[in-house]
């Protein structure tokens, strides 16, 4: 299947064009909505179960480099005791689930375990940093978060929610350090 025309005209990268045609011609998402997180652009793209480009938004992903997630990080989580090295929005396909946080916040969870969750910029201290961050246009300057992928506040109420609320979808979040064509044929 050829790949949706508005999603080509955003002039993704190759990394992101090339896992997205694998997506469609191995049926991989199995008739679900998906998501592509580039994380070199730190960039998400939404896609109907169909192939059809939903959406795309800048991201604000984890502070530090690499794919995998630290043994353990979902209970230093839960207890704010998070080390500088557990701060990696990891690479993967993912299901979704929606839920809430700890604090009743509506997220799309990706991996409850690693405490790892799509949602939007949340109210606080914080709120100004990373909205001024997701205007940047360096991908760079959007490494900020814990690990979680946090989008826009109309895009996660206007897209997220109403996409992923009441059904699960797949999430692949592009390696940095290795090719998204071995890190998915090899799962």
């Amino acid at each position: 299947p050829p790949v949706d025309g508005r999603f080509e005209r955003l002039r993704p990268s190759a990394h992101a064009r090339e896992s997205v045609r694998w997506i469609m011609a191995t049926a991989d998402a199995q008739g679900r909505p998906f998501l592509v997180v580039d994380k070199k652009a730190a960039q998400m793209y939404v896609f109907e179960a169909d192939g059809r480009l939903l959406a795309a938004t800048p991201v604000i992903l984890g502070a530090t480099f690499g794919d995998d997630s630290t043994p353990g990080v979902g209970e230093r989580a839960q207890t704010g005791q998070l080390r500088p090295e557990d701060r990696t929005t990891p690479a993967g396909r993912y299901t979704t689930e929606p839920g809430r946080n700890l604090q009743g916040e509506h997220v799309i969870w990706i991996d409850y375990a690693a405490a790892l969750a799509i949602h939007r910029v949340r109210p606080g201290r914080a709120q100004a940093v990373r909205t001024s961050r997701l205007e940047s246009s360096a991908p760079h300057e959007r490494r900020l978060s814990l690990g979680c992928i946090v989008v826009p506040v109309a895009f996660y109420l206007d897209v997220i929610e109403p996409l992923l609320a009441r059904r699960a979808g797949v999430v692949y979040v592009l390696p940095e350090a290795q090719s998204a064509r071995e890190m998915f044929t090899s799962m």
